[in-house]
């Protein structure tokens, strides 16, 4: 009878460390796989507060990276204008990173911190606020990311006041059409 109580308790510590061990892997990179906490955690060390996910940035975020995939094009204005694609987030203040290539946020947040104009955006002073997206090109199987941080959202005076805005892109900028080129222009797009 002892023996087998004794097998009983030795195997539930086996499958309590069995289950342990399969635990570690997902709290080990729940940390990792969060961009709001590895944006966070950069902005702490260097003296700005903790920025938190936001829906609406999020959404801001994947409209851009989808806009930039669907026309394999680096593009801060592939929808239009900062200012107006953002002001939805009613924040005072905003800035965006966009950059292509990179097939994890890690590498993409470790781009945008050695390059002086990302990293501004990262510490944008009194940033509360990110949304992140990827999108991969159909086209060229390319990812396109878009971060847009935000914060001021207290103090921000007029409701239809744009907030001030500042943009980054992590790759040189394609060459504009010749203007006698484009005909249309619908969404960004030149017909």
């Amino acid at each position: 009878m002892i023996g087998k109580k004794l097998s009983v308790r030795a195997r539930l510590l086996v499958l309590l460390g069995v289950a342990l061990s399969l635990c570690t892997p997902v709290f080990g990179q729940s940390h990792a796989s969060n961009p709001a906490a590895m944006i966070s955690d950069f902005r702490k060390q260097h003296g700005e507060g903790r920025v938190t996910l936001d829906s609406t940035l999020t959404r801001i975020a994947h409209d851009q990276a989808a806009a930039m995939a669907a026309q394999d094009k680096l593009d801060h204005d592939v929808l239009g204008n900062f200012n107006k694609r953002v002001s939805p987030a009613g924040a005072g203040r905003a800035a965006e990173n966009i950059a292509y290539g990179y097939d994890s946020f890690p590498k993409t947040l470790d781009q945008w911190i050695n390059s002086s104009g990302h990293r501004r955006n990262l510490l944008l002073h009194n940033a509360s606020r990110v949304g992140i997206a990827s999108v991969k090109s159909s086209a060229t199987g390319r990812i396109y990311w878009a971060m847009v941080i935000a914060g001021d959202y207290e103090t921000r005076k007029k409701p239809g006041k744009e907030p001030k805005a500042s943009k980054q892109a992590s790759a040189p900028r394609p060459k504009a059409r010749d203007a006698e080129a484009c005909r249309l222009k619908l969404l960004g797009l030149c017909l």
